[in-house]
């Protein structure tokens, strides 16, 4: 279990999550950067507006991801079923072989 201490935006408290303690500051130095953009490249100066076009543009990225991986699932499972149709062909088209009996 893992805490941080979250100083942004003009507010500061502590978390604790299940994560460590480095995976989080991972986070919130990840979150700071996005935030820091938004800053950057808009005219908002309102904390609470910058942190809430933060979470869409971040939840943005995790949509895009996870969408792009559902379709790539799709894909590869697309891909077994065809190899597995192209086996069932061929071994229907395999004739047995008869094998003699041994007197």
């Amino acid at each position: 279990m893992g805490t941080l201490q979250i100083n942004t935006l003009g507010t500061s408290f502590e978390i604790q999550a299940k994560e460590d303690d480095a995976y989080l500051k991972n986070l919130l130095s990840y979150f700071n950067q996005v935030s820091n953009q938004i800053e950057a490249t808009t005219e908002l100066k309102d904390p609470l507006k910058i942190a809430i076009l933060s979470g869409i543009m971040i939840c943005d990225e995790l949509y895009k991801e996870k969408k792009k991986n559902a379709e790539n699932i799709d894909k590869k499972e697309l891909a077994k079923r065809e190899v597995l149709k192209a086996i069932k062909i061929k071994s229907l088209a395999l004739k047995p072989i008869q094998m003699k009996k041994k007197k």
